[in-house]
């Protein structure tokens, strides 16, 4: 007996596979192509390799040794056992049945681009959508200690006092208009206009927007500007807002210590940039903004993008709801 007998379908259905449709010889070739000429990350590429190891495996199990031979019936039941789970595999949450089957894909179209299947069965195969996170907002206080901090940090070391008004004026910045971190360091001095109490703020694909200034982000920055930047500036003049020591534009990576700083000091957990945008949007949502006011201050290119805060307010109401009225729950 060949050894190709003990394979489902014996040595004749062996011979008469096409090699070039080898399933683990493309996975393979899949994996040398996302690594070198894609130059994923190698996060990416080991996420892959452990993805499309167990869709071997499957197909193994079903007597598939030619990618040729699968069909959309064979990898709708992947999916499903992806959710499922076996013998040998935990059932899958949606976001890594979702990653599994972007791997799966992955592989075959390159199969398909690459001369080696007629077509890709796996097109009409769509990965679940995993449930949207709700967005990470802090409570007014929480915000509002944040930014005392910020305004607090004095000492005796020169450049102290500076560090802080600089401090002071970005939180207040992010906070006040919901400026991403990269719109907050980007802002030159120009885009500032006190009179109209207003910033204009490059957001992402070039998109310009103009965001009302509040009066604690006004004052903070007014204060920045005639103490604390002029002892900054280099030998160069810069139109850049928030400056480094020696002249240079502050990096994302400077702002992100600024607020962490800010934070440990308040004693407030989990605060990031993004918490701060997220805290700015829902804070105004539960102050009765409308969405599309909400959806234009932070420069979102769609509503929908801005809808998912409306979540966060709908579930503070009914937190609210259900401990303060009184036929909210039944009696015990």
């Amino acid at each position: 007996m060949t050894a190709g007998a003990s394979m489902p379908g014996g040595a004749a259905a062996e011979a008469a596979l096409s090699p070039a449709a080898d399933p683990a010889a493309l996975a393979a070739a899949f994996i040398s192509h996302v690594a070198g000429e894609r130059a994923l990350a190698a996060n990416t590429v080991a996420a892959y390799g452990r993805d499309l190891r167990r869709y071997l495996a499957y197909l193994r199990g079903l007597g598939r040794f030619d990618l040729a031979g699968v069909d959309e019936a064979d990898l709708a039941r992947f999916a499903a056992l992806l959710r499922a789970g076996d013998d040998d595999h935990q059932p899958l949450a949606a976001a890594s049945v979702a990653r599994t089957l972007v791997a799966v894909r992955s592989l075959h179209r390159f199969a398909r681009d690459e001369g080696r299947l007629p077509a890709d069965v796996s097109e009409p195969i769509r990965p679940p959508t995993p449930p949207r996170r709700l967005p990470k907002a802090l409570p007014v206080d929480a915000v509002t200690r944040v930014l005392a901090a910020a305004a607090a940090e004095t000492g005796e070391e020169p450049g102290r006092t500076t560090r802080a008004l600089r401090g002071q004026a970005l939180l207040e910045v992010l906070y006040g208009t919901g400026a991403r971190i990269s719109e907050a360091v980007g802002l030159d001095i120009d885009d500032v206009d006190f009179d109209a109490a207003a910033v204009t703020v490059r957001g992402k694909g070039g998109r310009m927007r103009v965001v009302p200034l509040g009066r604690y982000a006004a004052d903070a920055l007014t204060a920045y500007l005639r103490q604390a930047r002029p002892a900054l500036l280099g030998p160069t003049a810069t139109p850049a807002l928030f400056l480094a020591r020696g002249g240079r534009r502050m990096s994302r990576q400077t702002a992100w210590t600024t607020l962490r700083r800010a934070a440990d000091r308040a004693g407030v957990d989990g605060v990031t940039p993004h918490v701060l945008r997220h805290s700015f949007a829902t804070h105004l949502l539960d102050g009765g903004a409308d969405v599309r006011v909400v959806q234009e201050l932070l420069g979102h290119a769609s509503v929908t993008t801005t809808q998912i805060y409306t979540r966060v307010t709908v579930e503070h109401l009914r937190e609210v709801y259900v401990t303060t009225h009184p036929r909210a729950r039944r009696a015990r």
